[in-house]
């Protein structure tokens, strides 16, 4: 399909505002059309995202260890069959090769490309990876009348690389990515408990407060996503985030990786209270 500047002056694209109300099945029918290649915070509440890794099968024993040793910033919450492109366990037609809004390729570590489709380059070998997602607990966050600036301007959060070092596996290793969020102390104390109930969606913050305790030398730059400007009384909160796995193929440089673009993410058909480790029947 191109890379995803041409694929935007290809077609109308639909803005986040069209996505109010719509069900995950909805919304990803969008995506796969090639409609949307925008962030996907907030759209369909209440239903579980996730960041998407997809590699051959030769490196798929040693990202599945990665993530095991890492759950924090990489919590598995689906596995494909190699060469099978559908995400059997986390919806109904959900194809990881168009229901993304938009994927980012890396050969041999390094970034190529950025495009909203993948189906030209599957492979038989494949198997693609989702990864807990901060967007999951957002809406928590924001059901308890927390605001979020990020989702209130229509932006992509800011994410970091910091030098909170993996647990290495394989050729995978690196530092942590991080998302952030400016909170009020008061706000930032009432995240941490709510989000200690989502351990599948990266759980209690890792860090409040000073960005260079992590190794982050300009808050006003983040490594992906959008600068966030703070208000009287704000601090910086820090989560793990499932950008992490994209630092650590730069260590791996396996021939070929294909990812999610920050922000972009999957939406499942899986309800996020199934990830809540206070809900009863919960599998956590």
């Amino acid at each position: 399909m191109g890379n995803v500047a041409e694929a935007q002056r290809a077609v109308s694209y639909m803005s986040y505002a069209d996505f109010a109300g719509m069900t995950a099945a909805e919304a990803r029918s969008h995506f796969r059309e090639g409609k949307y290649i925008g962030h996907t915070a907030g759209i369909a509440p209440g239903m579980l995202q996730g960041n998407v890794v997809i590699l051959p099968a030769e490196y798929a024993l040693d990202f599945a260890r990665y993530c095991q040793r890492n759950p924090q910033p990489c919590p598995l919450i689906g596995v494909s069959d190699t060469g099978d492109a559908m995400m059997r366990t986390l919806g109904d037609d959900i194809d990881i090769r168009t229901d993304v809004p938009a994927y980012r390729i890396y050969e041999n570590g390094e970034l190529v490309d950025e495009v909203a489709d993948i189906r030209h380059m599957w492979r038989d070998d494949f198997v693609a990876f989702a990864i807990g997602c901060s967007f999951t607990f957002e809406d928590a966050l924001i059901a308890d009348g927390i605001r979020l600036r990020h989702i209130d301007e229509d932006r992509t959060v800011g994410m970091f690389i910091t030098n909170i070092e993996t647990e290495k596996a394989g050729p995978f290793s690196g530092g942590t990515v991080v998302s952030m969020r400016p909170l009020t102390v008061e706000n930032a104390i009432r995240a941490s408990a709510i989000c200690a109930r989502f351990p599948h969606a990266h759980g209690q913050p890792v860090h409040m407060g000073d960005p260079a305790a992590i190794g982050i030398k300009d808050i006003n730059a983040p490594d992906w996503g959008d600068k966030t400007d703070f208000r009287d009384g704000e601090i910086p909160v820090f989560w793990a985030c499932g950008v992490t796995p994209q630092n650590a193929v730069r260590s791996a440089k396996p021939s070929i990786c294909i990812t999610h673009a920050p922000g972009r993410m999957l939406v499942t058909d899986v309800p996020a209270w199934a990830t809540d480790s206070k809900k009863p029947n919960s599998s956590n």
